[in-house]
């Protein structure tokens, strides 16, 4: 990375650590302030670097700021991070050494629930505020209360993934029947079928395939054919980045055409992803956290500027999680001033009975889990895009509609068949 400072290894194969150097054009701070030291991993290498970087580059435009401007509690701050490589065995002696060895003063989530899940006992011993990256019900089995997330998926956070895409299709006349789910077998999309066969039992759709698939899974052939066979309306893919292209590339060869598919694909969101797929993505309904459309650039038109000019090698465009990574940030540093501390009981007090406000939401309140007490997922459709679709079409909202929720729609459903 072109602004490292040091680089030193850490336990065989978890990566190396590096300092920001924002610290040396910050004004000057009250005297002997310590650097408030923060530390994370994030991918970097692996399945989820895609996202990973974007959110590392967030997290460093977010500390530059902060620091010209004065630093937190008149302290500059300052980012130890780690590459934890997309590999979930690699975050709990990440996190142990940053609070053993590097003695951070706080701590902060990766990116995705394969990374946070395992990072949260780590920090539970050590009392430490944990807010964590997109992950998807990650404190569900530790309930520990020093836990927030950073993923609008509110206070049903298995079923949110999943729920505009149900709504859309009971809205259909007539009302689709049957659902296929296809799940990889990891954490997040575990999580994400989970909540999606309670909005099928909500919404009164019935299954007729329903299986997982192990994350190595290559030939994704078989799968599209089974759920052919099964011959359902609707299809729920729950999947990470490299399963999402190889299922809407195998469903495309086969011709798969069910009335709606998509719902939980991770990778989607990516610019490369888009780039590489491009019309297979016509008809697709999926998840979203965040848009370009006018309303949602407006808190953000800053940021993303600044993101763009320097996002050499990586995500041109940070719409996927760069913003998220500036914002995480945000709420942590609003934590900070406004309990006027760095004390984890302070800050986490002071997190669970306040209102945020960030450059991707607003009014932010951390309820059961420390999830959010508000849904903001947005289902959006993919339409009209041809083999000539560039970086220009994907930087607006022309070839996407938001179909839910209400608040943010920006348009309704094209009946399209999966081309």
């Amino acid at each position: 990375m072109s602004n490292q400072v040091t680089r030193r290894d850490v336990n065989t194969g978890i990566g190396a650590a590096l300092l920001s150097p924002a610290l040396a054009a910050a004004p000057a701070f009250a005297q002997g302030g310590e650097p408030i030291k923060i530390g994370f991993s994030m991918a970097q290498t692996g399945s989820l670097a895609g996202a990973g970087q974007q959110a590392l580059l967030g997290t460093q435009i977010w500390e530059e700021e902060t620091n010209a401007k004065g630093g937190l509690l008149g302290r500059p701050v300052k980012l130890i991070y780690y590459d934890d490589q997309t590999r979930p065995e690699n975050v709990p002696a990440i996190y142990t050494k940053l609070l053993d060895v590097d003695k951070v003063d706080l701590v902060i989530g990766p990116y995705g629930t394969n990374m946070v899940a395992p990072a949260i006992p780590a920090v539970m011993q050590k009392g430490k505020v944990f807010i964590g990256l997109f992950a998807l019900d990650a404190n569900g089995e530790f309930h520990y209360p020093k836990y927030f997330s950073m993923l609008p998926s509110g206070s049903t956070p298995k079923e949110s993934f999943s729920e505009g895409f149900f709504q859309i299709a009971a809205a259909q006349n007539p009302k689709p029947e049957t659902v296929a789910i296809a799940a990889e077998d990891a954490e997040f999309s575990r999580n994400g079928a989970d909540g999606g066969r309670n909005n099928i039992k909500k919404y009164g759709f019935k299954i007729v395939y329903d299986k997982t698939y192990p994350p190595s899974t290559t030939d994704f052939s078989p799968i599209i054919r089974a759920i052919q066979a099964s011959n359902p309306d609707l299809v729920l893919i729950c999947s990470y980045p490299n399963s999402s292209v190889g299922m809407l590339q195998s469903a495309n060869e086969l011709r798969l055409k069910p009335r709606m598919m998509g719902g939980g694909m991770v990778g989607l969101q990516y610019t490369a992803i888009k780039s590489k797929l491009k019309s297979k993505l016509n008809g697709i309904v999926n998840y979203e956290t965040w848009v370009p459309s006018s309303k949602l650039m407006a808190p953000a038109a800053d940021f993303f500027k600044k993101y763009q000019a320097r996002a050499q090698g990586i995500d041109p465009l940070g719409y996927y999680l760069g913003g998220w990574g500036y914002a995480y940030l945000q709420v942590l540093a609003d934590g900070i001033t406004g309990s006027k501390s760095i004390n984890d009981d302070k800050i986490a007090d002071y997190l669970r009975t306040h209102e945020f406000n960030t450059i991707m939401a607003s009014g932010i309140r951390f309820g059961r889990n420390g999830e959010w007490t508000k849904s903001g997922m947005l289902q959006v459709q993919y339409h009209g895009i041809t083999e000539a679709a560039n970086l220009e079409t994907w930087r607006g909202m022309s070839y996407q509609t938001v179909l839910t929720p209400a608040e943010e729609k920006t348009g309704v459903r094209k009946e399209l068949n999966i081309k």
